[in-house]
């Protein structure tokens, strides 16, 4: 360990190491380009060395099984260990004000790190806390094995265009059980956890979740959208078992959890912090105390996060109407809203400490916002170190929708560097 935080000093003292070891990068076979972003400031023209390669691999499992909870707009695991190894030790805070899934947090405490999110979406806690403490398969077995689903408290009959008649009465009397207990105060990690993964299984696209086919799970139909799919495929929802299948998926998501795993969580776990709030404004953390934030913002108005998760925020008796997550249509007007949030980050950030800030490009390629975010960083006192440009073959989520990667939708993770003075 101490061989480990002497040489990220040595580095960290040294003002192009990242640049050097990012130009030198040719893991999966190819070599870095080396361009430039320009943008401006009010004040000045502005040029970031800009660098291009294949820095994290395509695959879509490649990483533990814990992350394996759908999510619109989520980026791979791949990402935040990409910069977490590179720019933490074990023990240091990694932060993110935009945790979705929690993407950063798990991986973050996979390697040792205490994670810290926030999130304006109250999903996000609920996707996101159970995986950094995850009971055992047979916890979950057994807990499973003594909740009756036969008292309902309610029957949404237009969800029968999803599910078998007896699979929404389990469903509904899944919902109440979770729901007492919750208000009985007598929730723990092991109910925590089955909310989660009924969540991860309420729509999909195959055998393994609860409905009858339809989009992939990270945004559920609309009741009428979901009656034409089963008209257009002559389909009618199929019986599922519902505790069959959270068990199913939970054995799923726990394959990587071995002993060691379960030590590392157990270590970070009691330092976690989560806070669904605004992340403009986040004063339960205390300043200079994240060495490394890992994020990627809502990408003006292309991802209807409430529209996506409506199936979801009823499970969990959440009005999405009340969520206010920002869904800027105009670019000035994202980057007021993100500049507020830099200055947090300027605030909660330790002296040296960096900044991953993940964005793409938009409306068919013609809006790059690693340009509009440059400024909203410089603004708030950061200094943009660089742009890393992860350029790779679209995602499975991409082939589902018969996207092509040079046409529509993101083509590539597209992250500024940013650092604030010792």
């Amino acid at each position: 360990m101490a061989t480990k935080q002497l040489t990220l000093a040595i580095k960290t003292s040294e003002p192009d190491w990242l640049k050097r070891e990012l130009l030198d990068f040719n893991a999966f076979g190819k070599n870095t380009i080396v361009t430039s972003t320009k943008t401006a400031t009010e004040s000045e023209r502005v040029h970031i060395e800009t660098y291009v390669n294949e820095f994290w691999t395509a695959k879509q499992r490649d990483a533990n099984a814990l992350h394996e909870i759908s999510y619109r707009a989520c980026f791979k695991p791949q990402l935040p260990r990409f910069f977490i190894e590179r720019l933490t030790l074990p023990g240091d805070a990694v932060y993110d004000p935009f945790a979705g899934r929690g993407t950063t947090l798990i991986e973050s405490a996979l390697l040792g790190r205490v994670p810290i999110g926030c999130d304006i979406n109250p999903l996000s806690s609920i996707m996101t806390l159970p995986r950094l403490n995850p009971p055992t398969v047979d916890q979950v077995a057994d807990r499973l094995s003594h909740i009756e689903l036969e008292d309902v408290d309610e029957y949404p009959e237009e969800l029968l265009v999803f599910y078998h008649s007896e699979t929404l009465k389990q469903i509904c009397a899944l919902k109440k059980y979770l729901k007492e207990k919750e208000q009985n105060g007598g929730s723990d990690q092991v109910d925590q956890w089955i909310r989660l993964v009924a969540l991860s299984r309420l729509t999909g696209h195959s055998s393994g979740f609860f409905s009858v086919y339809t989009l992939p799970p990270n945004q559920a139909v609309s009741v009428d959208s979901q009656k034409k799919i089963n008209e257009k495929r002559n389909q009618t929802p199929p019986l599922r078992d519902v505790k069959t299948l959270i068990l199913k998926k939970t054995r799923a998501l726990l394959k990587h959890c071995n002993e060691q795993t379960r030590h590392t969580l157990t270590g970070v776990y009691p330092q976690a912090k989560f806070l669904t709030q605004p992340s403009h404004s986040v004063s339960e953390i205390a300043s200079n105390t994240v060495s490394l934030v890992v994020t990627s913002p809502p990408f003006l108005d292309v991802v209807n996060y409430a529209q996506d998760n409506w199936l979801r925020c009823w499970f969990c008796d959440i009005d999405p109407a009340t969520v206010p997550i920002t869904m800027a249509r105009k670019i000035e007007q994202w980057q007021h809203e993100m500049t507020k949030v830099f200055r947090e980050l300027e605030r909660v950030l330790k002296p040296g400490g960096h900044i991953a800030f993940e964005v793409g490009e938009v409306r068919h390629g013609k809006i790059k916002l690693e340009e509009a975010v440059i400024p909203c960083g410089i603004e708030a006192g950061l200094t943009p170190l660089l742009v890393l440009i992860n350029d790779q073959k679209f995602t499975k989520t991409a082939n589902v929708w018969g996207v092509d990667n040079l046409k529509k939708g993101t083509n590539t993770n597209r992250v500024v560097v940013f650092k604030k003075s010792n």
